[in-house]
């Protein structure tokens, strides 16, 4: 019977994509130099799904929109409801004119910028999206196995809804990140990544300042570059932050940990509150990117979690599907 339900499994096979098993898996971590919003540890149950071996890419971006005619959000001029529907009361209205089509790219600070403000590496790029993501004048050229950046949730929600998937739960995510390790930081284990020997496209040298590129990568890397975790996933430390469909809060650990049994196929909760910005609803985003470092954020552990507004598109993060 056994080998007959593997033959089944193994002839429904969607191409490019994995098999995350049934069982209980430990999220979150009890590690003392973490975030917050990762403690405590907890068991959830996750029911086996598909999930893509690695992040959608460029030319499966591609092959989408000219099917679909789809617009992404970094191509459509935000409106001044848009903006100020994300701030607190009182906040002063943006100009006319800097509502205009585009996105957020990182920038290179000053040699000597210490790794304090975000502000100080990241800029709003008129004409910034999947197609030129480093802004105008740039091109996917030569790119079409990297991950598409510059998609915002809801790009991201559309494209998997035509390739007949779904984004996956916080949860999927982190069991799939996991690759069948327990109580591990990393998806290879507890091996600290050095940059003489690279596990995941992540930033080498000093942060924010000075990128030394020993991997050869200064932002993202070819989808599937680096070895997969135990279950043949790729990439899910670094490269780009991938969107999740689950509602972001700061204590969704928290509130999982307390209930009385390990919850089954938690889908977050039903709405959204980030201490920092709770004027901004925001969606779970993880594996960090090629800008995480240990000095300043090392975001590419399996239990570091994120919020991003859904309407946000950057030049880190991008997405992978479940079905």
């Amino acid at each position: 019977m056994t080998a007959l339900l593997f033959a089944l499994l193994a002839a429904a096979d969607p191409a490019g994509m994995v098999w995350i098993p049934t069982g209980e898996y430990v999220l979150g971590s009890n590690a003392e130099d973490v975030w917050a919003n990762e403690r405590p540890a907890h068991p959830v149950r996750v029911d086996g799904f598909w999930m893509d071996a690695r992040e959608v890419t460029n030319a499966q971006f591609r092959e989408f929109v000219e099917a679909t005619g789809h617009v992404t959000t970094a191509e459509r001029a935000p409106t001044l409801e848009e903006i100020m529907a994300q701030v607190p009361p009182g906040t002063p209205p943006p100009p006319a004119e800097a509502l205009v089509a585009g996105s957020m790219v990182f920038q290179p600070p000053p040699a000597g910028t210490p790794p304090a403000d975000w502000r100080d590496w990241w800029a709003w790029i008129p004409g910034a999206d999947w197609r030129h993501p480093e802004g105008p004048g740039s091109s996917i050229d030569g790119r079409d196995d990297h991950p598409v950046v510059h998609v915002t949730f809801f790009d991201a929600q559309a494209y998997a809804k035509w390739a007949g998937k779904r984004l996956p739960t916080e949860s999927e995510w982190e069991a799939a990140a996991r690759g069948g390790l327990e109580a591990k930081r990393f998806p290879w284990g507890d091996e600290v990544p050095r940059d003489a020997e690279p596990r995941a496209n992540i930033w080498q040298g000093r942060f924010p300042d000075r990128n030394t590129e020993t991997d050869g990568y200064y932002r993202t890397a070819p989808a599937g570059k680096y070895a997969p975790n135990g279950y043949g996933l790729h990439d899910m430390a670094g490269n780009v932050w991938e969107w999740c469909s689950d509602w972001y809060r700061a204590d969704t650990r928290a509130t999982l940990a307390a209930l009385p049994e390990p919850p089954k196929n938690p889908q977050g909760p039903d709405t959204s509150l980030d201490p920092d910005e709770p004027h901004a609803p925001k969606r779970v985003i993880k594996g960090g990117s090629f800008l995480c470092h240990v000095s300043y954020c090392e975001s590419y552990r399996p239990s570091a979690r994120r919020g991003q507004t859904p309407d946000t598109g950057m030049s880190h993060l991008g997405f992978r599907c479940a079905k």
